[in-house]
């Protein structure tokens, strides 16, 4: 580590595209004594986690990728890298290209690519690591196309990486308060059972950490940036329920915490206590476990039935005390962030800080307040072209020096006990041009009408995304991200199931989910434009005469929005009243909270356009 491990996060590069040659070379010696010709490796790991434990960066040890999502298949002889929009270039640049082949996961599947190997062609996967869902499309593939799929364990890339690779975290299970999770855990699993006697299933098999950490009001550390606990539980239909988890995990009254009705054991049990369901039906979510755990309920002699994780939902539909909380963790980080925002107005706008510093004095203002836990993602911070790469991730080699007259994207979120935060401020240093100002309008307009509508109930996310995107769509131009994902309270900052995309998504808005609310604008090479503010879902105001029920989006980020980049004649008078009146209440609430020097910055920067 570098001289930054004062801070939560770190700069240092950990992966480089020449790796890709010693470790595929090395994972192919693994793959010929298996008798595989080729082999999948899936980002996710055996919890199927977006962020991972440095353990389990499996396609980043085998290719040099360090993006959140992605895939890659490993043959003898071509090796191909699957990355979707958010990384198109940093996949480019991360990985040795005379190794791997770089396709995107919207022209080039996966499972396209098993189905254009020759017949006979062996394939190996890890059913730990890949979700049955995913198994069948991928079975699909292969069976049309005479290829043979494998299941093989241990992992040739665990063998491969040997002993340099990371122990397993191993971080405390502490409890969280009643005081912010609202409903008691006896509560929660009494009503989730309620739902196995309605579905006839004797128990369900939950192993997503998320599910873990809100269902018996747990938290750990397993997971980076997010305080969850990495384990599996069987939920009974009579409420009771066991929990598997490392013996080192448990803290001092943990087990007094989880009370009489939940049993804990080691991960090793799971299988051994399923047998006690032989001949009964055990729930399983086929997107958010693994093949293997389907596999393990079958070993059992039970009948596995694929169904939604019966937390999924109403861990989504947050509680009154979570809004409460969340609310009030946005306002406390929304003056902290007006603290840094005024910093980048103000004494960056001559210093002309990197990009990395610019980073961590944001993380020192918000460590500096006391209550926070962690980021929540590595904060992004992209100056110029780099903002022009949506998850980008700065490090010491990549660093650059902000300069005038171009633009600075920084996306960040922290976690506190009583919430997740994660938003997005797209800033001019020096003077903004007429492009960066128009392109950040349009941007502005489409998260105005997002943030504005009304929606019956039954809407999903996938109605609700073109209104984001329209007024660039009327131009020519859109963004190759989601508009939308779920966020938890002290939980991850993505979290389903939730989302507002192009991609369909099955699963209406509901009273207490909680959505970001980002529509962005990418110019490669030149410059990156994003506006992200946290919301929440709740029943709508319906006028005299209206004749359904309507809900909408309440706001739960308040920080000014560059006024420099706003171009006012762009927006409707309505647009124009929305933006004086969210700075009104930003003055309102925020105005209190920061310093005097700020404060009078803030009245400024959020007086009536």
């Amino acid at each position: 580590m570098t001289a930054d491990t004062a801070h939560f996060q770190h700069f240092d590069v950990t992966t480089q595209p020449s790796q890709g040659v010693t470790h595929v070379a090395a994972l192919r010696a693994e793959m010929r004594k298996l008798g595989l010709d080729g082999f999948i490796v899936p980002h996710e790991d055996e919890h199927q986690n977006e962020y991972l434990p440095d353990a389990n960066e499996r396609l980043a040890w085998v290719s040099g990728f360090t993006g959140s999502a992605g895939a890659a298949i490993i043959f003898l002889d071509r090796a191909v890298l699957f990355a979707d929009g958010r990384y198109t270039l940093q996949s480019r640049e991360q990985t040795d290209r005379s190794v791997f082949e770089v396709a995107d996961f919207h022209a080039t599947s996966l499972a396209d690519t098993v189905a254009s190997a020759a017949k006979g062609t062996v394939i190996g996967y890890d059913a730990a690591l890949i979700s049955p869902s995913s198994l069948a499309t991928l079975e699909s593939a292969a069976a049309g196309a005479g290829v043979i799929l494998k299941s093989v364990s241990p992992n040739p890339i665990d063998l491969a990486w040997g002993p340099k690779r990371p122990a397993q975290p191993m971080a405390l299970i502490v409890p969280q308060p009643l005081e912010f999770s609202g409903v008691a855990s006896a509560d929660k699993r009494q009503h989730l059972a309620d739902g196995l006697k309605n579905a006839n299933a004797a128990a369900a098999l939950i192993t997503a950490p998320s599910s873990l950490a809100w269902l018996f009001n747990i938290r750990g550390g397993d997971v980076i940036r997010s305080p969850l606990p990495l384990g599996q539980a069987i939920l009974k239909a009579d409420g009771t329920a066991e929990l598997f988890i490392e013996p080192a995990k448990i803290s001092d009254g943990l087990l007094e915490w989880l009370g009489n009705e939940v049993s804990v054991a080691g991960p090793q049990d799971v299988t051994k206590r399923l047998t006690a369901f032989a001949g009964q039906t055990v729930l399983i979510d086929a997107n958010l476990s693994s093949a293997y755990w389907l596999e393990a309920i079958k070993t059992a002699r039970a009948t596995p039935v694929a169904a939604d994780d019966p937390c999924l939902l109403p861990r989504a539909c947050k509680n009154d005390v979570e809004i409460a909380g969340t609310q009030a963790a946005h306002i406390r980080d929304g003056a902290l962030l007006t603290t840094f925002l005024h910093w980048v107005a103000t004494d960056a706008q001559d210093s002309l800080p990197t990009e990395i510093e610019v980073a961590q004095k944001l993380e020192e203002i918000r460590r500096a307040a006391g209550d926070v836990k962690d980021l929540s993602f590595d904060t992004i911070s992209g100056f110029g072209p780099h903002g022009a790469l949506p998850h980008y991730k700065v490090t010491v080699q990549s660093d650059l020096r902000t300069a005038k007259g171009n633009l600075l994207l920084v996306d960040s979120g922290a976690q506190y006990m009583d919430g997740t935060t994660d938003v997005t401020r797209t800033m001019a240093i020096g003077e903004p041009s007429a492009e960066h100002r128009r392109m950040f309008t349009l941007v502005l307009k489409g998260h105005i009408a997002l943030a504005t509508v009304k929606f019956p109930a039954g809407t999903t996310g996938t109605h609700l995304d073109v209104l984001a995107r329209q007024f660039l769509w009327a131009e020519g131009f859109d963004y190759d991200h989601g508009t939308g994902h779920g966020v938890g309270v002290y939980l991850g900052v993505h979290e389903g199931p939730q989302r507002i995309s192009k991609a369909l998504n099955k699963y209406a808005l509901q009273a207490g989910m909680i959505v970001s609310n980002e529509p962005g604008y990418y110019k490669e090479n030149d410059f990156g434009i994003r506006i992200e503010n946290l919301q929440f879902v709740t029943k709508a105001k319906v006028p005299a005469g209206g004749e359904r029920p309507m809900h909408c989006f309440e706001n739960l980020t308040w920080a000014p929005i560059d006024r420099r980049l706003i171009d006012v004649a762009l927006l409707t008078p309505a647009e124009r009243a929305y933006m004086d009146g969210y700075h009104a209440r930003v003055l309102d609430l925020i105005g209190p909270r920061v310093p005097d020097t700020v404060r009078g910055w803030l009245a400024q920067v959020c007086a009536p356009l």
